[in-house]
């Protein structure tokens, strides 16, 4: 009898669970927002808290040369441990997308990540549910990726766009949950399956998630991470519930890596019939 333990079994239980985007590995699954804390004090400790890697920030919203050397948010985080993702939030076309984009690769720049092009891109025309453009979106990736930048499109879970945006070179590919800030998680969480099953780069779920237990969902059915903010930001103790957020990506990552049983209509006893002792 063979009692040698594969050990490749065992990196199930490894902390260490890198991923990749852009042939640039993060250690973490869990990317933060920067927006909505009470606080610069309040956001710093979040972030940090929260182990992550990737550190979103609007850009639109961000007057970095009038700011350095003051309290502001870029100036307080230590860019040499985490990587900047700018985004393109607050814009509405293609067009302001793409300048927004250009800005963002500047500031890059000013903060030392002179090899950092990516961009996180979000085309928002709707203002009252703040649903991604899908044609904004496709039409700005498209120009963007032709200029060198590592695009991660933020989309509606559409497998057909999602495959679109990865045939024209795009990075990952980032639907929302549901609707941004609504905490109101997985809401389609089929769609973002059929994704999953048909990317061959990551697929991150952005926007909607609440609870720790959502983004452990999400991670449970094959995205390769969680990016959020609200939920952190907007809670009674964002520091805490940045360090459950933490747990929640990677007990959902564990568990995929684990194989999930199949669900069965019926129940099935946990002991075998067979060989019962026999009560005479």
């Amino acid at each position: 009898m063979n009692n040698k333990i594969n050990m490749d079994h065992l990196n199930v239980c490894n902390e260490k669970d890198s991923f990749t985007i852009a042939n640039k590995q993060f250690h973490s699954r869990l990317m933060l927002g920067t927006g909505k804390y009470k606080n610069l004090y309040e956001a710093q400790r979040a972030i940090i808290t929260s182990g992550t890697s990737i550190v979103t920030v609007a850009i639109r919203r961000v007057q970095y040369a009038k700011n350095i050397g003051k309290s502001n948010l870029i100036d307080g985080l230590n860019w040499k441990k985490l990587w900047m993702l700018p985004n393109t939030a607050g814009c509405e076309t293609a067009e302001e997308a793409i300048r927004i984009a250009q800005i963002g690769r500047e500031i890059n720049k000013k903060i030392g990540q002179l090899d950092n092009n990516f961009v996180k891109l979000e085309v928002i025309s709707d203002s009252q549910y703040l649903f991604p453009d899908p044609i904004g979106t496709l039409k700005a990736a498209e120009y963007l990726v032709s200029k060198g930048f590592n695009v991660l499109p933020y989309i509606y879970p559409d497998p057909i766009l999602a495959k679109q945006l990865e045939d024209i070179g795009c990075k990952t590919i980032m639907p929302l949950g549901s609707p941004i800030g609504s905490g109101q998680g997985l809401q389609k969480s089929y769609d973002i399956q059929v994704i999953i099953e048909n990317s061959k780069i990551p697929v991150i779920v952005d926007a909607g998630i609440g609870t720790a237990s959502e983004a452990s969902r999400a991670m449970e059915i094959g995205a390769s991470g969680v990016l959020l903010n609200t939920a952190v930001a907007k809670s009674k103790n964002p520091i805490g519930m940045a360090n459950a957020m933490k747990l929640g990506v990677i007990s959902g990552r564990k568990c995929y890596l684990a194989g999930i049983m199949t669900r069965k209509q019926k129940a099935r006893p946990s002991s075998p019939k067979d060989g019962l002792l026999k009560i005479i």
